[in-house]
């Protein structure tokens, strides 16, 4: 007799359905796994027979075929565990027929206990999806299965107590499904701990309520990263959505914790610049996500930017353009969701002291153009704002006053962001940044004075055809954080000057 046990396994950041087929039969006793597993599926068989014995189970003395369906997809990881040690047990008429609506995820130590496994939310998602309505899960993993919508989810400590609840012996309760709560928010940096920089903090909101590229430029200790790292406090709020959306691409990078399983801040990435392309746009032998991936709904903040291999920074081109990123091996390829802000801080020379008011820098204009030229034209285009990070005078450290905190300056990227939800209700854009081009020509009109200075900034400045939208898209940001219907020349001419730095001339 043939028992099937319903599975799920994991592609990319997608769940799909495994069928775990068993078969015992007459011949000398062997334990052959089928259907194009990888080596930590091939070492289930020993885990299996350990655990099943040590849980007081009797192990069939016989020959024993598993096979994973469907058998051309290869199948990875531990995650199989459970379903093989289950459908052999049935086999064996151990157990009793397992309920059909039913599905089984988890490891197996060699004491019968059931371990985390990686990527439970995108099986859990599919699970919903393909008529499974209990899924079985480690408990480790049960929180985050229950972000699942119509799933009854089942936590599962060892097998033992799996092979008693399927007998009605001592049934599982059924998780209870997770919700966040006040005290599970973290503590983010505030801005009212930076003096000074005012015209950076407005550049920051605007980069916020509109989900804009940005470049800092300055000297060291005029507070760019310090200013970077602040940015997560005025982030506006995720939806649901796209709490699950980054959740799945940790899930399945293994990142979630069993206490708060769902992401509810937007992500901040800052990876050192001796990082590889591969560790930012993800890949390996087994495809998993990197760090574009890791910073999609969130930021990504690359600080010291011409220090990072050239290489690694042309792997951003993609996906600054796309918001997705194409990841192609010899088995197959894979596309990952990276829609990202990103924000970038560096020095304007090696020595980081050229423009100081103090005139110490000791780099050559040969030197000063060679460390600019280690940023591509092309990855500068995509960047919409290019803002200088002057240092900070003697009179702003003094902190006569307290400097406007994150919660005021939330509060107006939060109802600009508002704004834009209504603008593009319906479609898969979800700020200004991601404007397509007819999306531009509906909503970003000039009038007759802000065509003129449209035309003037385009000349003088030398700008292309990306850059001329992406002012555009600014320029209905300060609108919309200024509650205005129409761009006026005053919204188009702050948009200007945030592409027009001449430290990156």
């Amino acid at each position: 007799m043939v028992v099937n046990v319903r599975s799920l396994g994991l592609t990319g950041l997608s769940g799909y359905e495994v069928n775990v087929e068993c078969f015992l039969s007459g011949g000398l006793p062997a334990f052959d796994v089928v259907g194009l597993p990888d080596a930590a599926v091939r070492e289930a068989r020993e885990r299996v027979r350990a655990a099943v014995k040590n849980c007081g189970g009797k192990f069939p003395v016989s020959r024993i075929t598993v096979n994973l369906a469907p058998a051309n997809q290869r199948k990875e990881g531990t995650v199989y565990d459970l379903p093989i040690a289950l459908g052999i047990l049935c086999a064996a008429e151990e157990l009793p027929a397992l309920p059909e609506d039913a599905a089984f995820i988890g490891e197996l130590s060699l004491s019968g206990l059931v371990r985390g496994v990686y990527g439970v939310l995108p099986m859990a998602l599919h699970a919903s999806r393909c008529g499974i309505r209990k899924l079985f899960v480690p408990m480790e993993n049960a929180a985050e299965a229950t972000l699942a919508d119509g799933v009854e989810v089942y936590g599962v400590e060892t097998l033992d107590q799996l092979m008693a609840h399927l007998r009605g012996d001592c049934p599982i309760a059924p998780a209870v499904k997770w919700t966040p709560s006040p005290a599970d928010a973290e503590a983010v940096p505030d801005f009212a701990d930076v003096m000074g920089q005012e015209n950076v903090k407005r550049a920051l909101e605007i980069a916020s309520a509109g989900g804009h590229n940005i470049l800092l430029v300055g000297s060291p200790g005029s507070g760019k990263s310090m200013l970077a790292r602040r940015l997560p406090s005025i982030l506006p709020d995720m939806t649901r959505e796209e709490s699950l959306q980054t959740t799945e691409i940790y899930s399945v990078a293994g990142l979630t914790s069993a206490r708060h399983p769902l992401i509810t801040h937007r992500p901040f990435r800052s990876p050192h610049h001796t990082a590889s392309p591969v560790s930012l746009s993800g890949g390996g032998s087994i495809p998993r996500p990197g760090e574009i991936s890791l910073a999609h709904n969130g930021i990504l903040f690359l600080d010291e930017l011409p220090e990072f291999d050239k290489a690694a920074l042309e792997t951003l081109r993609q996906p600054l353009e796309d918001g997705a990123l194409t990841i192609t091996r010899v088995s197959g390829s894979l596309t990952l969701p990276s829609r990202f802000m990103l924000v970038c801080a560096m020095n304007p020379c090696r020595c980081g002291w050229y423009g100081h008011p103090s005139g110490r820098c000791t780099c050559s204009g040969a030197q000063v153009e060679n460390y600019m030229r280690r940023i591509s034209g092309p990855l500068l285009d995509r960047i919409d704002m290019h803002i200088e990070v002057p240092s900070v005078d003697y009179e702003s450290m003094r902190r006569r006053e307290t400097p406007e905190n994150s919660a005021a300056v939330r509060a107006r990227v939060n109802a600009a962001r508002e704004i834009q939800k209504r603008r593009f209700e319906g479609t898969s854009v979800s700020c200004n940044a991601y404007m397509t081009a007819p999306m531009i020509g509906q909503y970003c009109v000039l009038d007759a004075a802000g065509e003129k200075l449209m035309q003037n900034a385009f000349d003088r400045l030398g700008l292309t055809g990306r850059s001329h939208d992406r002012i555009l898209r600014m320029a209905r940001t300060i609108a919309d954080l200024e509650g205005s219907e129409s761009i006026t020349a005053a919204h188009l001419a702050e948009a200007i000057q945030y592409r027009s730095n001449n430290i990156l001339k």
